[in-house]
């Protein structure tokens, strides 16, 4: 039976407290595969068969620089492989930035509180709560990992998936991703806060983490610099470097190690 979206909702009631100042309608190419000018934000439901469910929930943040989403292989097809799994997925279509640099994070922090609230209505364990990311999306998913609110409804996910994910906001960042995040001179405290690899303590949730090493576009060092900071504080996790494939592969099955990696995260997840 193929798997569809069982619902589109809004993030916010109402008018989000900040807004990105970006105009116009989203510009969406490709049948729905990517979305640049995002300004109101959604989550796109996606529920496993009950007969399969395992309780897990996992928040999707497709990636794009911060200026767009690739909507279809960072996020729908995602969701649908977690579904398969029994796994509930929601993708986050969160507002770009427009250097407005904590507009992402509001939005993530308000998807994981969402399902967190509504876990019996969604069939989940309010406990089971992770968090994908690709590409700047995966600096988006770093980020609510390390920058968390646990006063009222806890927004720190229970675990983390990073594929080929900006971290840091120093030397080995991701230009575009930056510059749309921070602005072209964004300030020392900036740089700090959002290089997510310095913002890792004992409490950032577990991780697992995929690149490629011939990726151009990130480079790997972010993932070691991110593995290196949970190890040094004690935090489970997993990074696997495929030998090929560049960037952005997503869940497109045409990439060479795609059965490897979803082996790899199905194994993981079963931790959690």
């Amino acid at each position: 039976m193929a798997i569809e979206a069982q619902q589109v909702i809004k993030l916010w009631e109402g008018a989000p407290s900040e807004s990105n100042e970006l105009t116009g309608e989203e510009i969406v190419r490709n049948d729905g595969a990517s979305i640049s000018n995002v300004s109101v934000p959604t989550l796109t439901v996606y529920l496993p068969e009950k007969t399969n469910r395992t309780g897990m929930a996992v928040v999707v943040c497709p990636g794009g620089g911060y200026s767009g989403l690739a909507f279809d292989h960072e996020g729908i097809m995602v969701a649908k492989w977690l579904n398969q799994e029994g796994i509930a997925a929601f993708i986050l279509k969160y507002r770009m930035p427009n250097k407005h640099k904590n507009i992402p994070l509001s939005d993530a922090q308000q998807a994981i509180r969402h399902v967190r609230v509504h876990a019996a209505k969604y069939d989940v364990d309010p406990s089971k709560i992770g968090v994908c990311g690709f590409s700047a999306g995966g600096h988006l998913a770093a980020t609510v990992s390390t920058h968390f609110a646990t006063s009222g409804v806890s927004t720190r996910p229970d675990f983390s998936i990073l594929y080929y994910p900006v971290i840091t906001m120093t030397e080995a960042t991701h230009g575009g991703s930056r510059n749309n995040l921070l602005g072209e001179n964004p300030s020392k405290a900036d740089i700090y806060m959002f290089s997510n690899e310095k913002q890792v303590n004992v409490n950032t949730p577990p991780a697992i983490i995929f690149f490629s090493d011939d990726d151009k576009a990130v480079v790997p060092v972010n993932g070691l610099m991110y593995y290196e900071a949970l190890k040094n504080n004690d935090v489970p996790a997993a990074m696997y470097i495929f030998p090929t494939g560049g960037h952005g592969w997503g869940f497109r099955d045409s990439y060479a190690y795609h059965k490897q990696m979803t082996e790899l995260l199905s194994a993981w997840l079963k931790q959690y």
